[in-house]
Parts: structure tokens; C-alpha cells; sequence
């Protein structure tokens, strides 16, 4: 049997924080198949592994999924807030899983 891939898009944003200084998030298109929030946990912490591996600053992170045909987000607190009152941000890379 063949190991299948599984590509999901990622936005990696550099913003300035409200204390000064820079911020750098990912917000990833996904959402975790199992059911509860440890899915969603445990896949938004190999996501954020892996960009960081791939080299990419990550300070905090989020998924972004539509339930009920409504963006909705979970990560780090604030910046879930901060994305609440936002756009979803446009997607600059892809990772493979």
C-alpha cells in the first residue's frame, strides 16, 4: 500500500503586536477528523511542528475550518480573537502531511 499525502494550505503573517514588536502566526485550513477538542489540539500541534521545521517562525497558531458554513477558528487565544474580528487571511504556503 502506497502512503497517501494530505496537502493543507497555511497562512504565515507577520503583524505587529499591541505590546510593540513583531508577532509571527500560521493559520492553517484544516480541521481534525476526530471528534472533540484533543483532535483539533493534537493536529494543530504536528501542523505547527512542521512549519517550524520547514522553517518558519511560529510565535502562535490556529486552524480555520467552516462548520455550519461559517469560518470558525481554534488555537492561541488571542489570536483566535484577533482573527474573530478580521478576514481569514489569504494562504501563502502549502505543507504536506
Amino acid at each position: 500500500m502506497g502512503v497517501s499525502h494530505l496537502k493543507i494550505n497555511l497562512a504565515h503573517i507577520r503583524e505587529r503586536a499591541t505590546s510593540g514588536g513583531w508577532i509571527d502566526f500560521v493559520v492553517f485550513e484544516a480541521k481534525s477528523a476526530a471528534t472533540g477538542e484533543s483532535g483539533n489540539a493534537n493536529l494543530l500541534a504536528l501542523l505547527t511542528k512542521k512549519s517550524r521545521a520547514l522553517g518558519l517562525k511560529v510565535d502562535q497558531s490556529a486552524l480555520a475550518y467552516s462548520h455550519n458554513g461559517r469560518i470558525q477558528y481554534y488555537g492561541t487565544k488571542s489570536l483566535v480573537d484577533y482573527l474573530s474580528r478580521s478576514s481569514l487571511p489569504k494562504w501563502t504556503h502549502e505543507i504536506d502531511i
